[in-house]
């Protein structure tokens, strides 16, 4: 990640200054500190009626090739809830709601630094289920066949999902 050289405000170059407790970037120019915050994200712990999880494989960078939740950046004036619905339909074709925040988390990027990821479970959904946006394709995994997840942040979501919130017998959901 490149270092911020100017300020956001009034382009004064920044210097490091030891600043409410810690380092940061600090403008003299114009008396302000930078505060630098996680870019925030969501995604969705999709299941079917057979536990199965929702997953896409990435045809972009970072991990292209990998498999992962369905989700992606929040956007100005948008919740994460409609982020997370956003990029469910933009990946997978589905429409889905929300049935419960299964965490929140941060995840390490190369280009953003810190992602703040905020995963939903979703059982009820509709449409046709296909491969879009930055998805070259989607399937349905059982816990015992998941393939390598891309993200950290969505394995800790997968794994509270089973642990918390999946039927112990699929056959009487």
């Amino acid at each position: 990640m490149t270092p911020k050289t100017y300020c956001y405000f009034c382009s004064g170059r920044l210097t490091e200054k030891f600043h409410e407790g810690r380092t940061r970037l600090f403008c003299d120019n114009c008396q302000s500190p930078i505060y630098e915050n996680p870019v925030p994200a969501a995604c969705l712990v999709t299941v079917d009626d057979q536990e199965r999880v929702l997953l896409v494989r990435r045809s972009v960078d970072p991990k292209r090739g990998m498999w992962c939740l369905p989700g992606g950046f929040m956007e100005l004036h948008e919740t994460p809830e409609a982020a997370g619905l956003r990029e469910l339909t933009e990946e997978t074709g589905l429409i889905g709601k929300i049935d419960r925040l299964l965490g929140v988390t941060v995840n390490p990027s190369p280009r953003y630094d810190t992602v703040l990821m905020i995963g939903y479970l979703v059982r009820s959904y509709s449409g046709t289920l296909y491969a879009g946006d930055d998805a070259d394709a989607v399937d349905w995994f059982a816990q015992k066949d998941l393939p390598e997840i891309a993200f950290d942040s969505h394995k800790k979501f997968i794994a509270l999902y089973h642990a918390a919130y999946a039927h112990p017998d699929p056959s009487n959901s």
